[in-house]
């Protein structure tokens, strides 16, 4: 009797994967055997992309650096089509290229059109142009995942900056119409965190990072702050494991949605 070949190894492209939540979804898959593209930005990024990298050790593993900006289309086209040509088939997107500009939310005058122009480019239409360079790729497997890394502040309208919450707002709209157009073959989901540590508010506020995380602590009926891997995890099920959920705003919020009443 002869064995049947080994199934080939699903493939994930990660936007944003050099740090933070991107960083830490690239280690889960990683450590699952996946075939996995890290996407980073930019020169400055190279290091912690090939360090990511370095991990898939497993026989016939294999994860691939692709420098590029999700906020040019045809870097986007690029990015999934290095991924097809380095494993052979796409599997699974996750979205987790973002980017803030921290604004006080009162301060109507800290944030000017340009503002709003480049982080709508990054958080929302970038998920948009990255999907869409996908799409054909994930359909031709009949399972394919898309998970796009959102905030608790886009359902909010907390945050950073007003600029990041209505940014994240439409990216949560955008994940209910693609699910909708992909399905059956993609299904479409996105989680929504509070503040975790090792994220972007740690890097860019770093001396308002405590007196947020207190603060949060202190309202969530949980009583916690996240971290990137938590997330992870959430997103890991959300490719493999949750086979009925397409369309999905997922809250990662210890709760903090009790407290709006």
């Amino acid at each position: 009797m002869t064995s049947s070949p080994a199934s080939p190894r699903r493939s994930i492209l990660i936007t944003g994967a050099a740090s933070g939540i991107g960083a830490a979804t690239a280690r889960r898959f990683i450590g699952e055997g996946w075939q996995v593209a890290v996407n980073h930005l930019d020169a400055s990024q190279r290091e912690m992309a090939a360090a990511l990298c370095a991990a898939a050790t497993a026989p016939g593993q294999r994860a691939v650096a692709l420098e590029g900006d999700v906020s040019i289309d045809a870097d986007c086209v690029r990015l999934v089509e290095a991924s097809v040509a380095a494993f052979g088939r796409l599997d699974a997107l996750v979205n987790a290229a973002g980017i803030s500009k921290m604004v006080p939310q009162p301060d109507l005058h800290g944030l000017d059109a340009a503002d709003f122009q480049r982080i709508y480019a990054v958080n929302t239409i970038g998920p948009f142009q990255m999907i869409r360079a996908a799409a054909p790729h994930l359909k031709a497997g009949g399972r394919g995942a898309v998970v796009n890394i959102s905030s608790r502040a886009g359902i909010a309208g907390s945050g950073s900056s007003i600029a990041y919450a209505a940014s994240k707002g439409a990216l949560n709209t955008l994940t209910l119409s693609l699910a909708r157009v992909l399905a059956p073959e993609v299904r479409v989901n996105a989680v929504c965190p509070v503040l975790v540590e090792q994220g972007f508010v740690e890097r860019l506020a770093p001396e308002s990072f405590a007196e947020r995380r207190a603060r949060q602590i202190a309202a969530s009926p949980l009583k916690r702050i996240g971290h990137p891997d938590e997330v992870a995890e959430t997103i890991h099920w959300l490719v493999t494991s949750a086979a009925m959920m397409t369309g999905a705003i997922v809250e990662l919020d210890f709760g903090m949605h009790l407290t709006s009443v």
